[in-house]
């Protein structure tokens, strides 16, 4: 199964985003309440600034995953699952190529810390890849490619929309009670920082959108004498006729003046 399939965790059922609300947030089974540092209120209002004066929606992504490495006891690695709708899994920022490695076995077998963490609501400590049992089939891949241990939190859960950060180390044993600790607070400060990232793009993306509808409408409206109305008539009928989204033929039409099918079929 790749990146764009169905995934769950085996052997759980999953529910909808709400109904297993009481795990949010919460440790995971291994954590016993270890204290930590008292400067780290500091450490995370700091980056939580540098995140949000990030520029666009990826540079944030990029921004949480190496402050991750830099923040929480035992991180080599970092990287964000995001679940769109639900069943789209997809790792859109990594500090290291072994992490899309690792999360394209977890979505191939459909197991793993971050499905868990993602689809359950909770904290999934995964301290030696040797022993697993829980999720066999994704345990012996990321053996193979030196992962030994992973700690999972989950990020954010937005109607059928959902995210998780994932810690990876070489070393077995490599996340305490310290490290989830420490995780939980960064997780709750990147999922704002996250949040209002997307956001922003969102908002961009509807403005880039409604400008360059606007442009095609005015192209078709000087060419052919038409009103505002029909020029929009135009390029929806044209847009489901080539069974296309909107925006693109209007994007073809004002990059090439042509009123078709963006694809030249």
């Amino acid at each position: 199964m790749g990146p764009s399939g169905a995934v769950r965790p085996e052997g759980r059922q999953i529910g909808m985003a709400g109904k297993t609300g009481e795990r949010q947030g919460m440790p995971s089974t291994d954590y016993t309440g270890q204290s930590i540092s008292n400067d780290l209120a500091a450490q995370l209002s700091d980056m939580a600034r540098v995140l949000q004066r990030e520029s666009t929606l990826h540079d944030t992504l990029d921004g949480i995953v190496v402050a991750a490495v830099q923040t929480v006891p035992g991180a080599e690695f970092a990287g964000l699952t995001v679940v769109k709708g639900r069943r789209e899994v997809e790792t859109p920022s990594s500090t290291d190529k072994v992490v899309r490695l690792v999360d394209q076995a977890q979505y191939e077998t459909g197991q793993g810390p971050c499905l868990e963490a993602t689809y359950q609501q909770q904290t999934v400590r995964l301290s030696d890849m040797a022993t697993e049992r829980r999720w066999p089939d994704f345990s012996r891949r990321a053996l193979a490619m030196g992962i030994r241990s992973m700690l999972s939190f989950q990020l954010y859960v937005f109607d059928d929309n959902m995210g998780a950060l994932n810690l990876y180390s070489h070393t077995t044993g490599a996340f305490g009670d310290e490290s989830e600790h420490i995780g939980l607070l960064f997780a709750a400060h990147a999922a704002i920082a996250m949040a209002g990232a997307q956001r922003e793009h969102d908002l961009t993306r509807a403005i880039s959108v409604r400008d360059i509808i606007g442009q095609a409408k005015g192209v078709l409206m000087e060419r052919y004498k038409i009103t505002h109305a029909q020029a929009f008539h135009l390029l929806v009928r044209v847009s489901q006729n080539a069974n296309v989204k909107l925006v693109e033929v209007a994007h073809h039409l004002v990059q090439t003046g042509e009123l078709s099918d963006p694809r030249g079929r």
